[in-house]
């Protein structure tokens, strides 16, 4: 009797840690949204709502890219470089041939290039990720630098704002239409395909993969150049929004990335990661965010509750971890 209950226990925790897992992300999601409607009356206000759209859209095409990455066992530091880098490069094509598409295609393709070296150099060389991408960030961001003279210049074609700034039938924001399209092409690459299992054995025991078959190297290497190419669309919303190539932002946005990452369930050990649990961390990331201006919190603070955040979001991933 006293074993029967014993698993009847275990079943019933175990249970409970299903739901938590699955839903316990959103019932904090939905209470943060109650507390800031109830603490702030513009919370719910159209065109707030519309500015915490268009601000997650930036950091969710760079968070989807990364969760990619951190499913297969790495890290990607390098995405808020590739986000100057694409900025710098999307300016100096339009200032020379005053072509949107060539532009666009120019920060996209050679972001995706920049991910693809990062991508050999871990594969290849079995650099630690986060020792080679926190070498390409320097690299990266030293070459933006360079190439744009160190300094900002305005963006003179005034229809690529649009990319950044234009609504869809005059009420969504463009932002939003593309963060849903990237949010579609994730979910089916990890949830639909064959590189998406491939991906989860890489991260959850690479020895076991390539002992199944799977190429780990060209896996490995893939997911770095789906994270550039994601930051890449990044770039240009954010070069769109400011219309000016710069190239000193994107500081920081890696950090904001892997937040949202774990916040949503993806994990540190890889092998373990749902794109709709991503974007409840993205959106809860947009939040606080959203929620500290709306308080009046200075920008210092910000930064501190940012730290805590990521310090939380680790220790959640690793309380997950010993619970599964």
């Amino acid at each position: 009797m006293g074993t029967k209950n014993k698993k009847l226990s275990e079943e019933t925790s175990y249970q409970r840690y299903l739901f938590l897992k699955r839903y316990g992300i959103v019932f904090i999601m939905v209470g943060m949204m109650i507390l800031l409607t109830l603490t702030s009356k513009n919370f719910l206000t159209y065109n707030n709502i519309l500015n915490v759209l268009s601000t997650i859209s930036i950091n969710g095409c760079i968070t989807l890219g990364m969760c990619i990455v951190i499913t297969a066992g790495g890290i990607d530091l390098t995405v808020g470089a590739l986000i100057a880098w694409g900025s710098v490069v999307a300016g100096i094509v339009l200032r020379d041939t005053g072509s949107i598409p060539l532009a666009c295609t120019a920060a996209i393709v050679t972001c995706g290039l920049m991910g693809l070296v990062t991508g050999v150099l871990i594969a290849q060389f079995k650099l630690f990720p986060f020792v080679a991408t926190l070498a390409m960030q320097l690299v990266i961001r030293g070459l933006a630098t360079a190439l744009s003279g160190g300094a900002s210049f305005p963006i003179a074609v005034s229809a690529f704002t649009k990319i950044g700034l234009g609504k869809v039938f005059g009420v969504i924001p463009i932002p939003a239409v593309i963060l849903i399209g990237l949010i579609i092409l994730a979910y089916f690459l990890l949830h639909w395909t064959k590189f998406g299992r491939y991906v989860y054995a890489t991260g959850g025991n690479v020895d076991a993969a390539v002992a199944s078959g799977v190429n780990v190297y060209w896996i490995t290497v893939f997911t770095y150049v789906i994270s550039g190419v994601f930051t890449g669309m990044a770039a240009l919303i954010m070069t769109a929004k400011i219309n000016a190539s710069q190239p000193n932002i994107g500081t920081g946005y890696e950090t904001d990335a892997i937040a949202a990452c774990v916040i949503g369930g993806t994990s540190f050990a890889g092998g373990v990661s749902t794109i709709p649990g991503t974007m409840v961390g993205i959106i809860i990331i947009g939040l606080i965010y959203n929620g500290m201006n709306l308080l009046g919190v200075e920008s210092y603070w910000q930064t501190v509750c940012k730290g805590i955040l990521i310090v939380l979001a680790v220790l959640l991933d690793k309380f997950m971890n010993k619970k599964r």
